[in-house]
């Protein structure tokens, strides 16, 4: 009785905290990804055409997608699509760290971009747990959050890019599958 009352213990943290942090993570596996993209596509002999279209699919994708998923969580509740969300980003992040061709950084982006809807997912899940009085204090955090990781994130990716075009994107993964971790142990 005591095992089974303590497997399914979750530990109480602030829903802000781990959104915060979170939605940090994420910004930073993205910023990361930024200053190595171009490089990382140039070493697949692409042309500048080409590099302009892998650094907006990601957002063409989002455009599409961040609709649904928001739909998708007030039918199916925040968390789960939070967790689907990075799911795919730790995929499309992996795909990237391992691609072998031009095309496999296409399929990479498009994977993020279509699962990245997570930051407004995010501030719905916020909205919902927060009070009238506290929801644009909860939104500041959450735009500081925001903030922070796009700031550091070209800087650990430029650091990283040091050790290889992969390095960072490999990451970036890591990064991704480590919140996704959070989200589910934590987020009630």
């Amino acid at each position: 009785s005591r095992f089974a009352e303590r497997s399914v213990y979750k530990p109480h943290m602030s829903p802000l905290f781990v959104i915060f942090f979170t939605v940090f993570i994420d910004m930073v596996g993205f910023g990361i990804v930024i200053p190595v993209l171009p490089l990382y596509a140039e070493h697949f002999h692409a042309t500048p055409v080409q590099i302009g279209w892998l650094t907006g699919i990601y957002s063409g994708m989002q455009i599409i997608f961040v609709p649904i998923l928001g739909r998708l969580s007030d039918r199916f509740g925040r968390r789960p699509i939070l967790i689907f969300s990075l799911i795919g980003t730790a995929l499309g992040f992996l795909i990237m760290g391992r691609a072998s061709s031009l095309l496999l950084l296409f399929v990479a982006r498009i994977i993020d971009g279509a699962s990245g809807g997570n930051i407004s997912t995010a501030q719905a899940y916020i909205a919902d747990v927060s009070t009238p009085e506290n929801r644009s204090r909860s939104m500041g955090v959450i735009g500081a959050a925001f903030g922070l990781g796009f700031t550091f994130g070209p800087m650990i990716g430029g650091s990283m890019s040091r050790i290889s075009c992969g390095a960072p994107v490999s990451f970036s993964a890591g990064l991704a599958a480590f919140n996704r971790a959070l989200r589910y142990f934590i987020l009630r």
